[in-house]
């Protein structure tokens, strides 16, 4: 930054800036195959130049991304591999782009988004990002308007609210467009408060308050690696744990207008102090954050209130066991859900497809003489509370339950697949398909326990990651929790640092559950990483394989399921979760 002297002299009409009237902006928008830059792709660049609110070109087209378009991807988009598989290539689209944007103003909504696809899309093939200035919509609109007048800064509400020409369809052309009107638009608010110069412009649109300029020192001497930071108050207390891939980067952001969260910004006021704890890799961190927030519960971390509460579904210990819905684990529990009501949508589920008891009184193995409930007259249930059905009589239904806990049999879901298909014979559309949706979670979360119990089930697991830069990665994980954590840079003999991570890695004693104890949360942020492209297993005491007839060879019909749910117009989908209450 260059610090002038005050003058008093006139300024020339070249040194009060850039007027707005004679900015040229590139307003663009992608679609892709999903969120993250690294491992997705581009499938359609739209963008629109303009300056002095006139549209001066367009550019548009379809990319080829290489692989396969996820169906929640071409629901919501409409563009299908048959629409990309004979358009051009990312490798030959970039360069065009990059001459049409040139040096203009590149302008897009949640700006960050869309640079990060193109500065990755550059950086891997070989072009160098140019440093431009970048207009973010969502930024300015949320400087601009009062949450009165816009609650949401969504493309669509924003079209909506300034009445844009073109109406946003997840196509990248038509976004493109409808950006450039509400651009003009907030341009116009801006204008009216005296802002007429691209550097007045983003002169405005920072937004930093005094105490975050007090504590910028804090980030001051933090180290630029990995790892997890700790925002401690006045009392030595923990207010706010996070993760960074650079932590004084990371760091430095709390303290600049890109923090807009009221509870983040009064959470830096108190702050007295950052500690910071070096992570080998992203891994470590993010299980080091798990267990800082478990530890300390901060205040400012959403997170933090039962951070590793977590609801099961298990099979009561009695005579005539019924479907249970518990906070701690036990075996042959099914989770985990994230809220009594997910686990409770399951239950009901695992109701209609098998016979097992819906009442909760405790039922004696011999002479039963309670009086048979409306289920039971209706055929819905044997009643043991009767005498009507013996504890073998009742055992199969039980035994099938465990099974499909297991993964050893998922003969249940078939029934519930065959009552969606009568339904739809006699088309009672709106009841199948509130049917469909209950039976996509409970496959969803009988396929995410298995894959879960499996890797805690493992007593050791050692894994590694490229860098990126040449070197490796490593995990020892034990019964589904991180026992050490280390890398071998560029150059240095990996196998070596896996033995010294197995000799010091942490002794896991196994517990009773599903996950042998460990939280659900971690073994889920384990299973992530070691399920990313480019894994590999270095070793593993036995080999780690998930059954063969469970719920995860149903995911190709969740993926169909969930295709034609997102075809359904908003107004279907209301009348869906009306119809959701059983009859």
């Amino acid at each position: 930054m260059t610090i002038t002297e005050p003058r008093d002299t006139q300024l020339s009409f070249d040194e009060l800036g850039t007027p707005l009237r004679d900015t040229t902006f590139v307003v663009v928008d992608l679609e892709t195959t999903g969120g993250s830059a690294a491992e997705d792709a581009i499938t359609e660049i739209g963008a629109v130049k303009v300056r002095g609110g006139q549209v001066i070109g367009e550019f548009a087209t379809l990319i080829d991304p290489e692989r396969g378009i996820p169906p929640n991807i071409v629901a919501l988009t409409g563009i299908t591999q048959a629409m990309v598989v004979d358009a051009p290539k990312l490798a030959s689209v970039l360069p065009a782009f990059l001459e049409f944007a040139g040096s203009a103003v590149l302008v897009a909504h949640n700006a960050g988004f869309d640079m990060g696809f193109l500065r990755a899309a550059a950086e891997r093939h070989g072009h160098v990002w140019p440093k431009r200035t970048v207009l973010c919509t969502v930024k300015l609109a949320r400087r601009v308007l009062s949450r009165e007048e816009a609650p949401s800064c969504r493309l669509s509400a924003l079209a909506d609210l300034f009445g844009a020409a073109t109406t946003p369809t997840h196509r990248a052309l038509d976004d493109a467009r409808a950006t450039v009107d509400v651009l003009h638009a907030l341009l116009e608010r801006v204008g009216s408060l005296g802002v007429q110069t691209l550097e007045e412009l983003l002169g405005y649109l920072p937004d930093v308050t005094p105490a975050q300029r007090r504590k910028r020192e804090l980030a001051k001497d933090l180290p630029s690696a990995p790892g997890v930071y700790l925002f401690r108050g006045p009392r030595e207390e923990v207010l706010y744990v996070g993760t960074a891939s650079d932590l004084r980067r990371r760091v430095r952001q709390y303290f600049t207008a890109s923090e807009n969260r009221r509870r983040v910004r009064e959470m830096v006021g108190i702050a007295e102090r950052v500690d910071v704890v070096v992570c080998a890799h992203s891994l470590e961190a993010e299980v080091r954050e798990l267990r800082l927030l478990a530890a300390h519960r901060p205040r400012y971390n959403r997170r933090s209130t039962n951070p590793h509460r977590r609801w099961w579904v298990a099979l009561t210990d009695e005579a005539f066991p019924r479907l249970s819905i518990v906070p701690v684990p036990k075996a042959g529990a099914f989770g985990p859900f994230a809220s009594r009501g997910a686990a409770t949508e399951a239950v009901e589920a695992l109701q209609d497809a098998l016979p097992v008891r819906r009442c909760t009184q405790r039922i004696p193995a011999r002479s039963p003489k309670a009086v048979p409930c409306a289920l039971a007259e209706l055929g819905r249930c044997g009643a043991p509370c009767a005498g009507r059905q013996s504890v073998e009589d009742y055992a199969p239904a039980v035994h099938e339950v465990r099974r499909l806990f297991t993964g050893d049999s998922v003969a249940a879901l078939d029934i519930l697949a065959a009552q969606l298909d009568r339904l739809a014979e006699v088309e009672r559309f709106e009841r199948a398909s509130a049917e469909r949706d209950r039976l996509i979670g409970l496959v969803r979360a009988l396929d995410r326990g298995q894959r879960l119990a499996t890797l805690a089930a493992l007593a050791e697991l050692v894994a590694a990651r490229p860098d990126g830069t040449g070197g490796w990665d490593f995990a020892v994980i034990r019964h589904g929790r991180l026992a050490s954590a280390g890398s071998a840079r560029r150059g240095v003999r990996p196998m070596p640092v896996v033995d010294q991570l197995i000799a010091v890695a942490e002794t896991v004693l196994p517990e009773d559950g599903p996950l042998r104890g460990a939280s659900a949360d971690e073994v889920s942020v384990v299973l992530r990483w070691l399920e990313r492209p480019g894994t590999r297993l270095v070793h593993c005491e036995v080999p780690w394989a998930e059954p063969a007839r469970a719920a995860a060879s149903w995911r190709s019909w969740v993926a169909r399921a969930e295709t034609a749910r997102e075809a359904l117009t908003p107004q279907d989908q209301r009348r869906v979760r009306r119809a959701g209450s059983p009859e």
